[in-house]
C-alpha cells in the first residue's frame, strides 16, 4: 500500500496535470471559434468552384481534347493518396481516424493490384502510416513552424501534385482529411481531386442557369483546374484546423474531468490511510500505557 507521502505527491501531480489540461481546453476553445468560421466561409467558395467546373464540363463537346486534370489519363493503375493530419497531438482520435480511413483505402488499392504512392502532410499522420506503408511514401510535408496554414501552403502541395501528374507518376489522386461537423463530431473524408469528380450537389439556380463562357471552355479549364486542386486542399486544411481544435477541446475536457475523479479517489485513499495510521498510533499508545 502506498505511503502517505506517495499519495500526497501523486495528488499534487494529478492536480498539476489537471491545470494543464484545463488550460489547453480553454486555448482550444478560443482557437476553435475562428477555425470554425474559416471552415464555414471556405465551403461555399470550394463548392461553387466545383459547380463551375461541372458546368464547363457539360459544355465540352470533344472530351478527347479536354484537359487530363478533368478527364484523367484514361488509366486506373497508379493511385496517389494525400493524407492531411496535424503536427501536434493531444487531440483525441483526430489523427487516428484520418489514418484509419486512409489505411482502409490503401489496403483496397493494393488488394486490387494497383500501384500506391503516398504524400503525407503532418508529422502525426507520417508516424502512423510509415510503420506499415513507409515504402510507399514519396513525399512528406510538415508545417509545424507555421502558426496558421495559408493558401500558399495549399498551393505548394497542389503544384507538387500537378508536377507529378504531368510526369505521368499517377492516374488518380485521393485526398484524406476530417470534415468538421461540430465540437464532438468530425467525419473522416476521402475526396478524389484528380480527375475531378462529377458528382456535384448543385442548387436549383445552378441547374436552371445556362452559362456563356468567354474565352472558350477549354482555356478557362486550363487555368481553373490547377487552382481548383489547391482550393480543395486548402478547404481540407480549414476543415482539419476546426476538427483538430474541436477534438482537442473535447479530449482535454474529458482529461480534466478524469483528473478530478482521480484526485477524489486518491484523496479518499489518503484520508483512509491517514486515519488508519492515527488509529494504529493511538492503539500503540494505549497498549503501552496499560502495560505500565
Amino acid at each position: 500500500m502506498p505511503s502517505l507521502d506517495d499519495l500526497k505527491k501523486r495528488i499534487k501531480s494529478v492536480k498539476s496535470t489537471q491545470k494543464i489540461t484545463k488550460a489547453m481546453k480553454m486555448v482550444a476553445a478560443a482557437k476553435l471559434r475562428k477555425a470554425q468560421e474559416n471552415a464555414e466561409r471556405g465551403r461555399p467558395y470550394s463548392q461553387k468552384m466545383q459547380n463551375i467546373i461541372f458546368n464547363l464540363t457539360r459544355s465540352i463537346n470533344n472530351t478527347d481534347n479536354a484537359p487530363k486534370l478533368l478527364v484523367g489519363t484514361g488509366k486506373d493503375k497508379t493511385y496517389l493518396c494525400l493524407v492531411l493530419t496535424a503536427d501536434r497531438g493531444l487531440c483525441g482520435g483526430f489523427n487516428s481516424n484520418i489514418c484509419k480511413l486512409a489505411k482502409i483505402n490503401f489496403k483496397k488499392i493494393l488488394g486490387d493490384n494497383k500501384n500506391l504512392k503516398i504524400i503525407t502532410v503532418g508529422t502525426k499522420g507520417l508516424d502512423q502510416i510509415k510503420r506499415e506503408y513507409g515504402k510507399y511514401i514519396i513525399k512528406k510535408f510538415s508545417f509545424k513552424d507555421k502558426k496558421q496554414i495559408s493558401f500558399n501552403e495549399a498551393d505548394l502541395i497542389g503544384n507538387e501534385i500537378i508536377n507529378l501528374f504531368n510526369q505521368n507518376e499517377f492516374d488518380k489522386c485521393i485526398l484524406f482529411y476530417n470534415n468538421f461537423k461540430n465540437v464532438i463530431t468530425q467525419i473522416p473524408q476521402s475526396h478524389q481531386i484528380i480527375p475531378a469528380e462529377n458528382k456535384i450537389s448543385q442548387s436549383k439556380d445552378d441547374q436552371l442557369n445556362s452559362y456563356e463562357f468567354e474565352p472558350s471552355e477549354d482555356e478557362i479549364l486550363e487555368d481553373l483546374l490547377p487552382k481548383n486542386i489547391s482550393t480543395q486542399i486548402f478547404k481540407a486544411f480549414l476543415e482539419n484546423a476546426a476538427s483538430e481544435q474541436g477534438s482537442r477541446m473535447t479530449a482535454m475536457d474529458n482529461a480534466t474531468r478524469n483528473a478530478g475523479d482521480l484526485v477524489d479517489k486518491l484523496t479518499i485513499n489518503y484520508n483512509r490511510s491517514r486515519q488508519a495510521s492515527i488509529t494504529k498510533e493511538l492503539i500503540e499508545i494505549i497498549s503501552g500505557a496499560e502495560s505500565l
